[in-house]
Formats: C-alpha cells, sequence, structure tokens
C-alpha cells in the first residue's frame, strides 16, 4: 500500500479550490432560448411551457445530482417567485414552509419537493386571489 505524499494532498486540494469557482462562473443561457431548443414545445400549449419553465428554472439552479439545498431553495423563492411570496410573511403556513427551509439539515429538496413547496405558496398567495379575477371574455 503506498502513502499518500503531502505534495499529492496539496496538489489536490489546490484542484478542487480551482475547479469549483470555474464551474460556478459558467454563463448560463436564457430560459426563453433554452424552452426554444425543446422542439417539442414548438406548438405547446401556455401551461406546457409555464411548466417547462419551472422545469428549466429549477434544473439551472439544482445541483449535479438535480438537487437544491434548502438554502438556494429559499433564494431560488425570494428571486423567481418574489411575487408570489410578498406579503405572505405573517401567514402561519408560509412560516411553517419557509422556517422548514431555514433548518439546517444535508437533506436537499429533489424536483417533487421543490414543486409541492412552489404549489403550497401559490395557492395560498394574494396574487393568486388577484389572477382569478381577472377578466378572461369581452
Amino acid at each position: 500500500m503506498s502513502k499518500i505524499t503531502h505534495e499529492e494532498i496539496y496538489t489536490h486540494k489546490i484542484h478542487q479550490v480551482i475547479t469549483v469557482p470555474l464551474f460556478s462562473l459558467t454563463t448560463s443561457i436564457a430560459i426563453a432560448k433554452q424552452l426554444a431548443s425543446i422542439k417539442a414545445l414548438g406548438k405547446g400549449s401556455d401551461l406546457e411551457k409555464a411548466f417547462a419553465t419551472v422545469a428549466l428554472v429549477y434544473n439551472n439552479s439544482a445541483d449535479l445530482e438535480g438537487k437544491l439545498s434548502r438554502a438556494d431553495t429559499k433564494n431560488l423563492l425570494q428571486t423567481q417567485f418574489g411575487s408570489f411570496i410578498q406579503g405572505q410573511e405573517n401567514k402561519p403556513k408560509y412560516q411553517e414552509i419557509i422556517s422548514s427551509l431555514d433548518e439546517e439539515s444535508e437533506n436537499k429538496l429533489d424536483f417533487e419537493d421543490f414543486m409541492i413547496v412552489l404549489i403550497s405558496l401559490s395557492l395560498m398567495s394574494d396574487l393568486l386571489q388577484e389572477i382569478r379575477k381577472v377578466k378572461t371574455t369581452k
């Protein structure tokens, strides 16, 4: 069994430090361009495109395993879903959901878990009530 030298350990640590920032510096393709590249959505319905957008936003934020940390989930909701969560801070269900994301936990959210959080926050949103009141006929 061969021993690992200090030089090898040092080199390995340097390699990790260099590769992580380079990965995070990659520029992502705009969601609209990603949607346009999905041929099956070419004549897709508004609902299909809306769902595909949610999936793409999630995928763009997920780690290599396709999961989001609780902190990343909270950040994504605040940056991409702010209009839906605005004004919900005093609602007990909202506080319950957000505090579960604040917990220090190794558990990450997969797409299904993320969708449950997203739908739960949507259903209690004041914006959803406004959307329901939008006139749909002339």
